[in-house]
């Protein structure tokens, strides 16, 4: 299982993630406060700005002081490295 650091130490299981947005828009805005309604939100800002929303496959919802392509850039890493520890593991 690989994590993603969402910051401040915080980290998401990599394979959970469904979608990571920007929190600006109404509707993003409306799952949040849905999200907050219900129970599903993780707040993990530490008292800064949200800048990034992350969905999770069990529909909670992550809120994040870094940006969404932060996020994506770490994500995406983390795949690439997954990927040569997978040509690793053929080849030995």
């Amino acid at each position: 299982m690989r994590f993603i650091n969402v910051g401040f130490g915080n980290m998401v299981a990599a394979e959970r993630i469904v979608a990571i947005a920007s929190p600006d828009s109404a509707p993003m805005k409306r799952l949040v406060q849905d999200s907050k309604d219900d129970g599903r939100a993780i707040d993990v800002t530490c008292g800064r700005r949200t800048r990034a929303v992350i969905i999770t496959d069990s529909e909670h919802v992550i809120l994040s002081a870094i940006q969404t392509e932060t996020i994506a850039n770490r994500l995406e890493n983390n795949a690439a490295a997954e990927d040569d520890l997978d040509d690793a593991d053929v080849g030995g």
